[in-house]
């Protein structure tokens, strides 16, 4: 079985964590006899969009050729100063932001058969709906090639983009052989803009159990440099971005301050709200460990210093960083939101949406910290969750979709 990865969500050379979810996926291929070619859905910038990048203070990314046991291929198709156009008016024009999504998303499937003898692949599987989309990319080379095509859409493709671009996203969910969503909710937030639901299947994402796996907290700790005797932790993992409600983690740190003695407060990642964090904190006094980013052992390091993990996104498509802390032994707490409940799958770890939030997020977290929790029972339930197992279950959907060329495709699954 030889497939084609088409994918919004990648590595770049300055961030290779990101895409992680892609990245572990493609290790797991070639211990299960599946072949591929991984190509980034990304275009390399002429001379002068460089320079507009650099005046709009936009870096331009560049993505890696290899992570770790997986490989990606980047195409070099160039992207010319019409892009700046289309940076303007697609937030202007909805059917201007159509017909370029299009045109830009033909010139990357030209690339494609420029660089790839689609003949020699069995089908193509693209991971994520934003710009251009890397689903749209596989309908137009499915459709000229006679290649079955398996879209997995991962959170705010649907969350956010869908309702903007249904027409296009419906379009291309429906042909698809195969829509993998990532959770329950994230296909039901699909059918609430008309998608039938017709050939859906549910599989998460997953944990790397040779990363995330617990440790002695006292001990990590220590090697971490932040031990304090008698003290509990409390931490954020992700990005730092307001769907993440990143913008209210100082609130919620020092409710919970006020409510409870002895407790360090952790955040880590990176975004372009970490400056006000660390003026936030300042200004209430507030001692929070921001990291930045971090590699995934430095990650699994610090969940598993963390007492009680927090992940209080405003949207979520599932949240992996839920599995990747329970695999430590970390209790999370989360939002109702999207994939949250469930990632988190106990009830009782699940604070819902409205009004007053971060004051009954923090009434949560001090409830937890007093009572504590079975660390089994989250190290237990996350075993379900290896990356083996997640691309096992994507491996039959590929058996299927290829077996439909022949009549045998059962249409509806779930997981």
């Amino acid at each position: 079985m030889k497939a084609i990865i088409l994918t919004n969500l990648f590595p770049f050379q300055n961030n290779l964590s990101s895409g992680i979810f892609i990245t572990k996926r493609l290790e797991q291929y070639r211990k299960l006899g599946i072949e591929y070619v991984a190509v980034p859905v990304w275009f390399q910038d002429d001379v002068f969009v460089r320079l507009a990048r650099r005046f709009l203070r936009k870096s331009s990314i560049t993505p890696s050729t290899s992570v770790g046991d997986a490989d990606y291929s980047p195409l070099r198709c160039k992207r010319t100063t019409s892009w700046l156009l289309w940076e303007v008016l697609r937030r202007i024009d909805k059917a201007f932001d159509e017909r370029m999504i299009s045109i830009y998303s033909q010139h990357f499937a030209e690339c494609v058969e420029k660089h790839l003898d689609l003949s020699k692949f069995d089908l193509i599987h693209a991971h994520g709906m934003y710009t251009p989309p890397a689903g749209l990319v596989a309908q137009i080379l499915s459709r000229k090639y006679s290649k079955p095509y398996v879209l997995t859409v991962h959170g705010s493709d649907v969350n956010i983009l869908m309702e903007k671009r249904k027409k296009i996203y419906l379009d291309v969910f429906e042909s698809a052989q195969a829509v993998i969503f990532v959770s329950n909710a994230l296909l039901e937030k699909a059918k609430s803009f008309g998608y039938s639901g017709k050939n859906a299947f549910v599989i998460p994402n997953g944990y790397d159990p040779q990363t995330f796996r617990p440790l002695d907290k006292e001990q990590v700790r220590r090697q971490l440099g932040i031990h304090s005797e008698g003290y509990k932790y409390v931490g954020f993992v992700g990005n730092l971005i307001e769907i993440k409600r990143a913008d209210k983690l100082i609130e919620i740190f020092e409710k919970v301050r006020d409510r409870i003695k002895g407790v360090r407060f952790i955040v880590v990642g990176d975004g372009h709200l970490r400056g006000e964090i660390e003026k936030e904190a300042k200004r209430k006094d507030l001692e929070v460990l921001l990291t930045g980013r971090v590699d995934q052992a430095e990650v699994a390091k610090y969940m598993n210093a963390m007492d009680v993990m927090i992940l209080p996104s405003r949207r979520e498509g599932f949240g992996a960083v839920i599995i990747e802390a329970q695999a430590c032994g970390t209790c999370v707490i989360g939002s109702s939101n999207g994939g949250i409940p469930e990632a988190i799958g106990f009830d009782e770890y699940v604070v819902e949406e409205g009004e007053d939030f971060e004051d009954r997020m923090a009434q949560k977290i001090v409830q937890v910290l007093e009572m504590g929790y079975d660390r089994e029972k989250f190290i237990e339930r996350a075993k379900d969750f290896t990356w083996e197992r997640i691309v096992q279950m994507e491996k039959k959907i590929y058996e299927q979709v290829l077996g439909s060329v022949k009549g045998e495709f059962c249409s509806n699954s779930s997981t």
